[in-house]
């Protein structure tokens, strides 16, 4: 490919609407990726409505300041994107889940969507917020590897959970340490503190 690609980001500063030719442009990625047997949560390509429901959700939590999402252009074509969103708990107000990282079957290989979460990293920052964490297929090796160059740590994984037809594969789940504000107290799992309780055995 020889467009140039530029990057645009829809967050809390500037929250507009999405109009029906962006959707058309996401939906049409989506559907692509999907169809090229892309592990991108979707079993099948979504309508045009179900990406439009999707963009305008997502687009109530932008505008809270909640979310973010990045997209990455060749002329009128969206050729990767990916987004973050706030978890909706209290005590997870400083959390954020990535989902959505996909590049189309015809700019792979060309570093999108490495551009792409280092862009919703930037973006996680300037939001406050302190950790990112995401789930990957764990046959998805390609994905695996460009989180890890950018930070992110596996934690854990659920054994053979993703459905794909007749088929089970493991979630894993990775995260990305952003950065604390003074004075934070991280107290991991020690005795004591709000919420503890003994052991019964």
């Amino acid at each position: 490919m020889t467009t140039e690609i530029h990057l645009s980001r829809h967050s809390a500063h500037g929250a507009a609407e999405f109009g029906g030719e962006l959707v058309g442009a996401v939906n049409r990625l989506i559907r692509e990726v999907v169809l090229d047997g892309g592990a991108v949560g979707h079993p099948a390509p979504p309508s045009r409505e179900q990406t439009r429901d999707w963009l305008e959700d997502l687009h109530t939590a932008i505008a809270r300041g909640d979310a973010e999402l990045v997209l990455a252009h060749a002329g009128a074509r969206v050729e990767a994107m990916g987004s973050w969103r706030r978890r909706p708990y209290p005590a997870f107000r400083y959390t954020a889940d990535l989902a959505q990282i996909m590049a189309g079957p015809g700019v792979r290989g060309l570093g999108l969507g490495d551009r792409v979460v280092t862009e919703l990293i930037a973006g996680a920052r300037t939001a406050g917020l302190e950790t990112l964490a995401l789930g990957v297929r764990g046959n998805n090796h390609g994905a695996i590897e460009l989180y890890e160059r950018l930070g992110f740590r596996e934690w854990g994984r659920h054994p053979n959970v993703i459905v794909v037809g007749e088929q089970r594969f493991d979630d894993v789940r990775m995260g990305l340490e952003l950065g604390r504000a003074p004075g934070v107290v991280l107290r991991g799992s020690p005795d004591g503190g709000p919420g503890w309780s003994p052991r019964r055995g």
